[in-house]
């Protein structure tokens, strides 16, 4: 019984150095020397951490799970930020940074502040309203919203430009280089190491790319459904329709479910997708109105190039 007594303690302990261990990383070293890099969202903690390697501490404003839509920043991130050399901001008109941003400046307003949206041409957000006429409307504004600010102050996501840009590894590369950029400046005597690490990880970038357009072969055309339009950028490089459920961040009217519906049959639709953090309500009536399947992807996982596998062997089980 001693015995049995004294293992429970140990594997309490060990539970709690390995919570507390994740709680820190969440978290700037105080006692470290590296510079601090801030981040909005996780795919851009991996890209830093590519380049960089361990030359740079980085800190995520929009920690795991949570939504970049809503989520207010808390103290202790203020305090950490306010030691950062560097914020790369996504700059495609995230909600986050659209109420944010400028107060995260003010904070810190002797940081570098790096637009990795700089050279990625914004798509207009798809499916504003399911009714053809407004699809019109917004097509018109696309055309009046081609030529954005070199601040990157887009639009924001509703009623705008779509901001999810890093859902493409395409993409992705753009915001990578713009990162390196920012990188060579704050830290000019790392250039060479950051140029390699960064050459490097274009390279698996390109070979994911590789993998996706053959796992998505003859796929092309082919239209999936989503709950929250995260992945217009994905399905614009690879040649796929998304249709989303979520209009505007509201929930679809009774005439709506019916539209989503009938194109759900006609398109042969038996997959939809939900985003963690968000309500899967919709989505699974409409699933059982055709005998679909609701399954998650989450565009906002930091282990980006495998995340992307999962996400495109999941589209091409959904997809007819």
């Amino acid at each position: 019984m001693n015995k049995l007594i004294m293992l429970l303690v140990v594997f309490l302990s060990l539970g709690l150095v390995i919570t507390s261990g994740c709680v820190d990383n969440q978290e700037v070293s105080a006692s470290s020397d590296k510079p601090i890099v801030a981040v909005s969202i996780l795919p851009q903690a991996e890209f830093v951490e590519k380049v960089a390697g361990d030359q740079v501490q980085v800190l995520v404003m929009v920690p795991p799970g949570a939504d970049p839509h809503t989520y207010e920043i808390t103290s202790g991130q203020l305090r950490d930020l306010s030691k950062a050399q560097m914020y790369v901001k996504v700059g495609s008109g995230l909600d986050f940074e659209n109420v944010w941003m400028d107060r995260l400046i003010a904070q810190n307003p002797d940081m570098l502040i790096v637009d990795s949206s700089s050279g990625i041409k914004l798509k207009a957000m798809e499916a504003h309203s399911h009714n053809d006429e407004e699809h019109d409307e917004e097509g018109r504004d696309e055309e009046n919203h081609d030529e954005e600010d070199e601040g990157g102050d887009h639009a924001n996501e509703t009623g705008g430009k779509d901001p999810h840009i890093w859902t493409s590894p395409m993409e992705a590369k753009i915001m990578v280089n713009n990162t390196y950029s920012g990188l060579v400046e704050i830290d000019p005597d790392n250039r060479e190491l950051y140029a390699q690490n960064r050459d490097a990880y274009l390279a698996e970038l390109d070979a994911a790319d590789a993998i996706i357009r053959e796992t998505l072969a003859g796929k092309e055309g082919s239209s999936f459904m989503v709950y929250h339009p995260s992945w217009g950028y994905f399905a614009d490089e690879y040649g796929l329709v998304e249709v989303s459920v979520e209009m505007e961040g509201k929930e679809p009217s009774a005439k709506d479910m019916q539209h989503l519906i009938d194109t759900a049959k006609e398109k042969n639709i038996t997959v939809i997708f939900v985003q963690p953090g968000f309500s899967a309500t919709s989505a699974k009536s409409i699933a059982s109105e055709i005998n679909a399947e609701v399954v998650a992807v989450d565009p906002l996982a930091k282990d980006y190039i495998d995340n992307l596998a999962k996400v495109s062997e999941a589209f091409e089980k959904g997809l007819a």
